[in-house]
């Protein structure tokens, strides 16, 4: 049974940034995709980036690219997500998750491919 928590969240203005970590329980970390994804009120959840279980590859939403890193310490068993150029439609609860499906080069993994997920930590960018 893995844990994953995550904190970092908080408010900030337009243009600003933040760092969202992610550890995770378990002696395996450096054998699994992590992702981030998010959550509006209102929306769907949606794929932020991913990244492959050796750090080497890593994946966008064409509405983060450029502005988002994704990155892990295998032996932190940690993730992360440093965020620069917020924007107000940044704002949503932020999940870090965990697969072992494996690295799908074309494209990222099924949300149902997850198979643990953190409880979340909100940001907000005010305009």
């Amino acid at each position: 049974q893995a844990q994953l928590v995550e904190s970092g969240g908080g408010l900030v203005q337009a243009g600003g940034s933040l760092r969202l970590s992610c550890v995770v329980s378990g002696r395996t970390f450096g054998s699994y995709v992590m992702a981030w994804f998010r959550q509006a009120p209102g929306k769907e959840r949606e794929f932020v980036a991913d990244i492959s279980p050796s750090g080497v590859n890593t994946r966008y939403a064409d509405s983060v690219k450029g502005r988002f890193t994704i990155s892990r310490d295998n032996a932190k068993n940690t993730v992360y997500l440093q965020m620069n150029s917020l924007k107000p439609e940044d704002t949503a609860v932020y999940h870090c998750a965990r697969s072992d499906g494996g690295w799908h080069v074309t494209a990222p993994l099924p949300v149902d491919e997850y198979d643990y997920w953190g409880q979340g930590t909100q940001v907000t960018v005010s305009s």
